[in-house]
């Protein structure tokens, strides 16, 4: 492999760019600030004789990029973790987004002042494989016959490469549909049964769109491309979706991407579909205004809608719409998850792991759940009273676990794994832009956006074996 300075002086100039308009971290950490704190002293068993141990603790460096409430609740999990013994002290810095975190842990690498666990977006998966910083926790796992079995096989799969578990997943994440189930009822349609496929959307979207009201938004959001892909059952990059070898080619211009985007524009040339742009925060104002019926965003935002909406309608959940006629697929995991770096000594990275396992509890994932909106990557939280009465509070989180459930787990599913993932997807996102606003067709614009990420890919593989 090349040196590690090649790779980082090539990705720098991607990570800046995403520094203020990454859809990931963006949209992401939006999402995870809608939730409301809970109070809760969970997590591990109760402390024995504090103070009894003279010995100096292990310092582990958390660095996280959540905000809002999720930062709240990264503080009181680290707080349990500490309070509850002696030997690991762990200490939480919020570094701003995903991008301005990883440009500080650019940096910071092999000094001092880099952190033992840092947060990362998924989409920043194949660039911490390939940096040569990380210390797979595989090692871990494997040193201690670490029971995976215990977590989600969906949300595993997405941070397994060649059958390894390279970091823990921590919040997790994805799309569903949010609509307006008094506009259903008043229109005369089911208000529990939501569309389920393009076809389903467009004529409900038809029937909802009156009065100067839109039967649906959707912002033009990467994301929405990636996971729309993965429902079709297609895979976004070759290679087994990057998986199987360094991806080379961007397949966004195959059948999957080029009717999505014909169903999208032909809803918004039929006036039934109102274009806000990227972000989902306008398209959030808008359902919640009751200008529009249906809208997508994360799994993260179900309080969030609930509580903007204030009670003036009654907000529905359903899966994520899907191509015609397509099978094998589902959603791909959003989120982020944490990666141990491998510059720091034996005992530091042990009590990192020792952390990570705190973290992934059922005890500490069902407080996670309930005070951010991300999924339990435990399985055994959703048997406890917390999550079950979160559950009654807000049952539209039923629908993204049954989503999360029912997708099949192969490549496509998985996601996409390339180095050059976050500018691929302001790329795309420009190519939606030109199609919505009748610039190009869908097949010349997205062919234009695959060549441009396809000569991406090509630049950032040079710099690795």
């Amino acid at each position: 492999m090349k040196s590690i300075r090649t790779l980082f002086m090539f990705t720098a100039a991607v990570m800046m760019l995403m520094l203020a308009a990454c859809g990931g971290g963006v949209q992401e950490m939006e999402a995870s600030s809608q939730g409301k704190e809970v109070q809760a002293g969970l997590g591990g068993e109760n402390k024995e004789a504090k103070g009894a141990s003279s010995k100096r603790p292990i310092k582990v460096s958390f660095w996280h990029s959540m905000g809002g409430a999720a930062g709240e609740a990264v503080d009181k999990m680290v707080a349990d973790f500490n309070e509850q013994q002696d030997d690991i002290f762990v200490e939480a810095v919020y570094q701003g987004s995903y991008d301005e975190s990883l440009n500080k842990l650019r940096s910071s690498f092999g000094t001092k002042d880099g952190p033992t666990i840092v947060q990362v977006y998924e989409i920043g998966s194949r660039f911490m494989i390939d940096s040569g910083m990380i210390q797979p926790i595989q090692k871990f796992i494997d040193a201690e016959n670490y029971d995976l079995s215990q977590l989600e096989e969906n949300i595993l799969a997405y941070y397994t490469f060649d059958g390894e578990l390279y970091s823990m997943p921590f919040n997790s994440s994805n799309p569903i549909l949010y609509y307006n189930k008094d506009m259903f009822r008043e229109a005369g349609l089911d208000p529990e049964r939501p569309p389920r496929t393009y076809s389903e959307v467009e004529e409900t979207a038809r029937i909802l769109t009156k009065d100067g009201k839109y039967g649906v938004s959707f912002a033009l959001y990467g994301w929405f491309m990636e996971q729309f892909h993965a429902n079709a059952g297609a895979e976004y990059v070759d290679n087994g979706n990057g998986r199987h070898a360094l991806a080379e080619t961007s397949l966004v211009d195959g059948e999957a991407g080029v009717k999505t985007m014909e169903w999208w524009k032909r809803m918004i040339d039929e006036g039934t579909a109102l274009n806000l742009g990227r972000r989902t925060s306008d398209t959030r104002a808008a359902f919640a205004a009751g200008q529009v019926a249906m809208t997508l965003d994360s799994t993260a935002g179900v309080r969030g809608y609930v509580d903007a909406v204030g009670g003036k309608f009654e907000v529905g959940t359903g899966f994520l719409p899907r191509l015609d006629g397509a099978e094998g697929g589902g959603v791909i995991i959003g989120g982020a998850s944490l990666w141990m770096l491998n510059d720091r000594p034996e005992e530091e990275q042990q009590a990192a792991w020792e952390f990570m396992k705190f973290l992934a509890s059922p005890e500490q994932q069902a407080y996670w759940h309930v005070s951010t909106g991300y999924f339990p990557i435990t399985k055994a939280a959703y048997d406890l009273d917390l999550v079950k009465e979160n559950a009654r509070e807000f049952p539209q989180f039923v629908t993204a676990v049954e989503q999360l459930h029912a997708s099949e787990i192969n490549t496509a599913t998985q996601g996409a794994v390339m180095g050059v993932f976050p500018e691929a997807r302001q790329i795309v996102e420009t190519a939606m832009e030109e199609i919505v606003n009748g610039a190009k067709s869908p097949q010349d614009a997205l062919s234009a956006a695959a060549a441009e990420i396809t000569e991406k890919i090509r630049q950032y593989n040079s710099t690795v074996n």
